[in-house]
């Protein structure tokens, strides 16, 4: 019986290497579908046509200003094509987007049942005082009170998210 220990071993061994070597059939060789390449970071001259593209008052944004607004924003928001949801959703394609929609974020009641869909009027009333706009929402944010950090913060984020103007 011991005889045929190396033996055995020697088959199974051998049966593996075929089998790791051995074309797979067509159905177990598709490869899942590759995640979607990175939208490549944008030049300062694409983003100063993005930013003129805007309807007023944007079109006058201060995009510097904006991305240090942000600021107090990151810590629960990602702005990449494909980024995460943090203690708040992710922002990408944000404008056009109905409230309380970003597949996997666990909204409150209050932004499930908003009724509109995100645009530069909308965003400005929430980043003015979040928990008036919407009472009963669970954003830990007292707000922007100054008018052009929220002009400046609604510019920098159309210009960052894949917002297409019309």
């Amino acid at each position: 019986m011991r005889a045929l220990l190396p033996f055995a071993a020697l088959v199974l061994l051998t049966a593996c290497s075929q089998n790791a070597e051995a074309p797979a059939s067509e159905e177990s060789t598709a490869a899942p579908a590759p995640a979607p390449a990175p939208r490549p970071e944008m030049t300062e001259e694409q983003r100063a046509a993005v930013l003129a593209s805007l309807p007023a008052p944007y079109n006058e944004g201060d995009l510097e200003n904006g991305r240090r607004v942000f600021a107090r924003c990151r810590s629960c928001h990602t702005l990449a094509e494909g980024g995460g949801n943090l203690t708040g959703p992710h922002l990408w394609g944000v404008f056009g987007r109905p409230a309380g929609s970003v597949e996997g974020f666990r909204y409150s009641e209050a932004v499930q049942n908003a009724g509109f869909t995100w645009d530069a009027e909308h965003l400005d009333g929430w980043l003015a005082a979040p928990r008036e706009f919407l009472p009963g929402n669970r954003m830990a944010f007292a707000g922007v009170p100054d008018e052009a950090d929220r002009r400046d913060l609604i510019a920098y984020l159309k210009v960052e998210t894949g917002y297409a103007p019309e």
